[in-house]
C-alpha cells in the first residue's frame, strides 16, 4: 500500500506550486498590462490599489467561512477562485474590467491565505506551527526564485504570447495547488489541533466579529507598523541606490537575491525557539533593534564613494533580512497563539490585511520619508519600527491574559466573579 504523503509534505508542495506561478506573475504583469492591454502606469498602479483595497478585506468574511465550513473544502475552492482570476485577466481589454478582476484576485488570495492558515491549526500541532511555517516561507521564496527566472524569459522574449504563457502558468499552479489542498486530511469544522483537554471552541462571532476583540486589533495594528518595511526591498532601495548613493543600479537585483536566499536559507533556523507568546515578542523586540541598526546604516550609504556605498548597503540588507525573519517568525507565533480557537480563519483574515495596508500606504510613505527626506527619514524609520516592536509585548500580553479568560469554562468565571 502506497504511504499517502504527510500534511507539511503537502502543504509545502501546495506553498512551492503557487508560489512558482506568483514568481512569474509578478515579474511580468505591469508590462502585460502596459504593453499587451494597453493600460497607462498610473491606470495600472490606481487599478491594482483599488483591487487590493476592496479584496482584501474578504479575508476576513472567509476565514470565518473557513472556520464554519472546513479550512480544506475553502482553501481548494480559493485556489481555484484564484486561478479563475488570472485567467480572466488574459481577456481584459479595458480599465474598468482591469479593475473588478482586481478585485477578484485580492479577494481570493486574502479568503486563500486565511484558510491556509485556518487549514494549518487544525493539521499541526501548536509547538510545531511556528517552524512550519518557517519552512513554508523558504519554500515561498525558493518558488518566487524559479517563477522570477521563468518570468525573465517571458520579459526577454517581449512577446503577447510570452506575457500570456505567464499568467496560464500561474492559472495552472493554482490548479495545481487546488489539487493538493483537497487531498489534505479532512477535519471538522473549527477544529483546532493541539487543543487542550475541555477548551472550548470559540463564541460564534457577533457582529464585527475579531474588530471586536480589541487587544487582537492592537497585535494587528503593530505588525502592521512593523510591515512597511515590504517596499523597502521592491521600490525604496532601488530609488535609494540611483539617486541617493555612488552605487550602480545593478546592485538591486544583487540585493535582491540576497535577500530571497537568506530567507530560504536561515528562515527556519530564525524560527526556532519562537514557540509562545513571550519568546515571539522577544523576537520582534530584537528585529526592533536590528532594523534600527539598517536604518541608520542605509542612511550612511549615501555619504561616500562607490565602495563605500555598496559596502554598507550589502550590511543593510543583511541587517533587514535577519530583522525581517526575526519579525517575521514572532509575528506568526502571535497570530496563531492569541486566536480563539475555532475561529483562526477568521483572525487570520484580519491579521492578514496588515500586508494590504502596508503594500498599500507604504510606497507613499517610505519614499516620501526616506527618498526625499534621507537620513531624518531613516531614522525615524527605524524609532518608529523599535517602538513598535517594544509596544508589542504589552499588547500581546493583554491579549493573552482575555483569551485565557475566554477559554476558562464559564461556571469558572462565574465564580470568580
Amino acid at each position: 500500500m502506497t504511504q499517502r504523503p504527510a500534511p507539511r509534505h503537502l502543504l509545502a508542495l501546495a506553498q512551492l506550486s503557487n508560489s512558482v506561478g506568483d514568481g512569474a506573475y509578478y515579474t511580468t504583469s505591469a508590462l502585460y498590462f502596459t504593453q499587451a492591454v494597453g493600460l497607462s502606469p498610473a491606470r495600472v498602479g490606481l487599478g491594482l490599489t483599488v483591487g487590493w483595497a476592496a479584496g482584501s478585506p474578504a479575508g476576513v468574511p472567509l476565514g470565518r467561512l473557513a472556520d464554519r465550513r472546513g479550512a480544506r473544502g475553502t482553501a481548494a475552492l480559493l485556489a481555484l477562485g484564484t486561478a479563475l482570476a488570472v485567467a480572466s485577466f488574459t481577456v481584459v481589454r479595458g480599465f474598468l474590467p482591469f479593475v473588478l478582476v482586481a478585485c477578484g484576485y485580492a479577494a481570493a488570495q486574502s479568503g486563500l491565505a486565511a484558510a491556509r492558515q485556518a487549514l494549518l491549526t487544525v493539521l499541526v500541532s501548536a509547538g510545531e506551527r511556528t517552524g512550519l511555517l518557517a519552512r513554508l516561507q523558504s519554500t515561498l521564496n525558493a518558488g518566487l526564485a524559479v517563477g522570477a527566472g521563468l518570468g525573465g524569459l517571458a520579459l526577454h522574449s517581449g512577446t503577447r504570447g510570452a506575457y500570456l504563457a505567464v499568467f496560464v502558468l500561474d492559472a495552472v499552479s493554482f490548479l495545481v495547488c487546488a489539487g493538493l489542498l483537497s487531498a489534505l486530511p479532512a477535519a471538522a469544522p473549527g477544529a483546532k489541533a493541539g487543543a487542550a483537554p475541555g477548551m472550548v471552541p470559540g463564541r460564534r462571532p457577533a457582529g464585527l466579529g475579531v474588530l471586536r476583540d480589541r487587544p487582537y486589533a492592537r497585535v494587528a495594528l503593530l505588525n502592521a507598523v512593523l510591515l512597511l518595511r515590504l517596499p523597502l526591498l521592491s521600490l525604496v532601495l532601488p530609488l535609494w541606490i540611483t539617486t541617493r548613493t555612488e552605487a550602480p543600479a545593478w546592485l538591486v537585483s544583487g540585493l535582491f537575491v540576497l535577500n530571497t536566499a537568506a530567507v530560504t536559507l536561515f528562515q527556519v533556523r530564525a524560527a526556532r525557539g519562537v514557540d509562545g507568546v513571550a519568546p515571539a515578542t522577544r523576537a520582534v523586540r530584537r528585529a526592533g533593534w536590528v532594523m534600527l541598526a539598517a536604518c541608520a546604516v542605509f542612511a550612511l550609504s549615501a555619504r561616500g564613494g562607490t565602495a563605500w556605498a555598496v559596502g554598507l548597503l550589502v550590511l543593510g540588507a543583511v541587517l533587514q533580512v535577519v530583522a525581517e525573519m526575526g519579525q517575521s517568525a514572532g509575528s506568526w507565533q502571535l497570530s496563531f497563539e492569541l486566536a480563539p480557537p475555532g475561529r483562526v480563519g477568521e483572525y487570520q483574515g484580519f491579521f492578514g490585511t496588515g500586508v494590504t495596508v502596508a503594500r498599500t500606504l507604504g510606497p507613499l510613505v517610505l519614499t516620501s520619508l526616506l527618498v526625499e527626506w534621507g537620513t531624518p527619514g531613516w531614522l525615524l524609520l527605524g524609532a518608529v519600527t523599535l517602538g513598535a516592536s517594544y509596544a508589542m509585548g504589552p499588547a500581546a500580553r493583554r491579549a493573552q491574559d482575555r483569551e485565557v479568560c475566554l477559554r476558562r469554562p464559564r461556571a469558572a468565571r462565574s465564580r470568580a466573579t
